[in-house]
């Protein structure tokens, strides 16, 4: 039954639910429905629908009511009637509750055991025939919600690229343990922003917190049937709406709250935010997945279907979908998103998943497409920090250093450079050479400085640091997938027993190549980012897909050894020479190594006996020691005074100690070498006199620096 009384035909924009102060205004897109109906619904309960409205769509394919009366708080969902033909792409089904794409918050979960599949389920199941058993009391509610917040004056902070050290984080793992944070506040958006919270990232040195995604996502079936949950969030089916999970109030528009009160307390203590985003797909899978939104609303509008077979979808992100963003109403999303996410919850910048799937045309990514134009010439979003993970499954799906001249890119060249020259690989000096120094062979070429680098040794996805260097093979039984699933190729190495089983030496060699690891990232030209847990050597105990671990198997420890503490003292120091000494986070690439005869080049490499690298030497094979001096100036330090410095950086991979000869002394220099950063115990003195020698022992780094007159004396 419907009805349309005490309701307005109300305006086609903006989609969603708008509330006025008065009443809602409820819009939704669909070409290819032939009636929308709006439900309401009352109470708590999952069935209790009081209300059905008939929307209108006399403005083309955008469908619209207006009810006075209705207020934030209220849920709501759609029916939407048209043709289930699946073979013609379209998958219409009354009988499905649906969630708005554009609501603010949803309110509840999917309840799998529930009629949420759009087709015939059972021993016969098929997608050609529709399922008309109705779902509502097993899909979430859309909610209205307030958007109105005071924010206090506070504005995106639009930190520079070159000053920017990035910590990604989970919100629910950075908090869930921390004896410091109220109980209730553990594992929420309040939580993140408590104050001990923030002081721990300030005491860092980190100025952004990358958010591992919080729009609202669904746990997949086969992970709620395993007792398990999607602990990452790439599964996506609310690009407007907060995670409500990690909300410690109601989930009827609490969680948007929540959220600004956080971003608003970070920006406060001069931390940016940034967003990982899922806008490749959705949670609704392949053509025998659930019908949750999308793919009820206007599945040919919304998904990437086969033009000769739309029954199908054509997958690049390896979930079973990928969202049509070649289509001018499904970019329009995105872009009505990012927006949001921006204006109205003040988020600094994104980082965007399996990006290369937005911007495919018909079928192959183009750095001309629809999708970067958009973000190009929109006002508020070209100016925000956009990062892409800059690969897909499809075909040329990896696109690395192929973003437009505003975007950063997570560098993976740089993450399997740095694992393999410290796991001892052959061959490896002249890659390390492009990835310490801002990787100017990948983008240089298309006017780009190092800052369109975002160095990573490890990510969430993947070992986390102390298993690099700790697990040889994957562990990831406890994912329930007899080991498949997970990456087999990380570049990881075992340097003895696996685990933490190991005698105390291999224990200490492990040690020594986290803070080698840490050493070549914070000193290396691009943007660093960071992995929550790195710092103090968190272990996964092998697992290297850990999507699906809600458990103290992913979640921060604070009750920490000594020996972590120390680890993250280290940590906190290398952030800090960074932070301090812009030589080593420059906006251009360096003009590089002139000659033997001009001491003051910007950069010089050196083999171990003091000579200049050559050509030969960049290609041995079986050199893994070298050295690298900068000068340049620190404008700023909270421990030394400013001044002029050149830095003497010695690297060795090889199994056993080297002993380096020093450069010659520069003009104006105060004729020693102080040791600022040692990973091993090879170093001899703390101070070294210029021209002299130091031994570098196996595997380690040390870092020297050298003060240096205000201005080089006249030739």
């Amino acid at each position: 039954m419907s009805e349309s009384n005490l309701s307005e035909s109300g305006r086609p924009y903006p989609l969603g639910a708008s509330w006025d102060g008065h009443g809602t205004n409820f819009a939704v897109f669909s070409q290819h429905a032939t009636r929308v109906e709006l439900c309401l619904y009352d109470g708590p309960g999952r069935g209790n629908e009081f209300r059905r409205i008939e929307l209108e769509a006399p403005h083309g394919p955008v469908w619209h009511v207006y009810l006075p009366g209705v207020r934030p708080g209220q849920r709501y969902g759609y029916r939407m009637h048209g043709p289930y033909r699946p073979d013609e792409g379209h998958r219409f089904n009354a009988a499905k509750l649906l969630i708005d794409p554009y609501a603010k918050a949803i309110s509840g979960s999917v309840d799998w055991a529930t009629p949420v599949y759009g087709h015939k389920q059972g021993h016969d199941a098929t997608d050609l025939k529709p399922d008309r058993r109705d779902d509502a009391h097993g899909i979430p509610r859309s909610v209205v919600v307030d958007t109105s917040f005071d924010w206090q004056g506070d504005t995106r902070l639009a930190t520079q690229w070159s000053k920017t050290v990035i910590y990604e984080a989970h919100v629910k793992g950075f908090t869930a343990l921390h004896p410091d944070i109220p109980a209730d506040e553990r594992g929420t958006y309040r939580g993140l922003a408590n104050p001990a919270a923030i002081e721990y990232f300030k005491s860092l040195g980190m100025t952004a917190i990358e958010l591992l995604p919080v729009q609202a996502f669904v746990d997949d079936d086969f992970l709620v049937r395993r007792g398990l949950r999607n602990y990452w969030g790439y599964n996506t089916i609310g690009f407007f709406a907060p995670e409500a999970r990690y909300s410690r109030s109601d989930d009827l528009g609490g969680q948007v709250r929540e959220f600004k009160e956080m971003v608003r307390t970070l920006h406060a203590a001069g931390l940016e935010v940034i967003l990982d985003v899922v806008y490749n797909h959705t949670a609704e899978g392949g053509h025998m997945g659930p019908t949750l939104s999308f793919r009820g609303i206007d599945n040919s509008t919304y998904y990437r279907l086969f033009s000769d077979d739309p029954r199908f979808y054509r997958d690049v992100t390896g979930t079973g979908n990928t969202l049509n963003t070649a289509h001018p109403q499904v970019l329009k999303l995105v872009m009505d998103s990012l927006r949001y996410w921006v204006e109205e919850m003040h988020v600094d910048g994104f980082r965007f998943d399996l990006a290369p799937a937005l911007a495919r045309e018909e079928h192959d990514y183009s750095i001309m497409s629809g999708f970067f134009r958009a973000v190009h010439q929109d006002p508020v979003l070209s100016t925000v920090k956009l990062i892409a993970e800059p690969w897909d499954i499809g075909d040329g799906g990896y696109q690395l250093s192929s973003f437009p001249h505003d975007w950063s890119e997570w560098n993976d060249r740089y993450r399997d450079t740095t694992r393999r020259f410290w796991r001892g690989d052959r061959g490896m000096l002249a890659e390390l050479g492009f990835r310490l120094t801002g990787s100017a062979d990948l983008f240089y070429a298309n006017r780009r400085g190092p800052v369109a680098s975002i160095n990573f040794v490890t990510a969430h996805d993947g070992f986390t640091m102390r298993d690099v260097v700790s697990y040889e093979r994957k562990h990831n039984h406890a994912n329930g997938e007899m080991n498949r699933d997970g990456s087999d190729h990380n570049w990881s190495w075992n340097s003895g027993v696996e685990g933490e089983t190991a005698d105390r030496e291999v224990l200490r060699t492990r040690d020594r190549q986290i803070r080698n690891l840490l050493t070549t990232l914070f000193l290396s030209q691009g943007v660093p980012m960071l992995v929550a847990g790195d710092e103090y050597g968190r272990t996964q105990l092998g697992n290297n897909n850990a999507y699906c671990q809600d458990n103290e198997l992913s979640w921060l420890r604070w009750d920490r050894t000594s020996e972590e503490n120390d680890l993250t003292e280290f940590t906190r120091a290398l952030v800090e020479i960074r932070r301090a000494c812009e030589t080593f986070r420059r906006g251009k690439f360096y003009s590089g190594q002139r000659s033997e005869g001009n001491p003051l080049a910007d950069i010089s490499w050196f083999r171990s006996d003091g000579k200049l690298m050559t050509p030969h030497d960049w290609s041995d094979p079986d050199r893994h020691a070298f050295a690298f001096r900068l000068i340049s100036g620190c404008a700023e330090s909270s421990s030394e005074a400013a001044g002029r410095f050149a830095f003497f950086v010695a690297m060795n991979a090889d199994t056993e100690a080297h002993r380096f000869q020093l450069p010659r002394r520069v003009n104006g220099s105060n004729g020693h070498w102080d040791v600022i950063v040692s990973t091993g115990s090879g170093v001899t003195a703390l101070t070294v006199n210029t021209g002299g020698r130091m031994s570098v022992g196996q595997q380690s780094i040390t870092v020297l620096r050298q003060s240096l007159a205000e201005r080089p004396p006249a030739s």
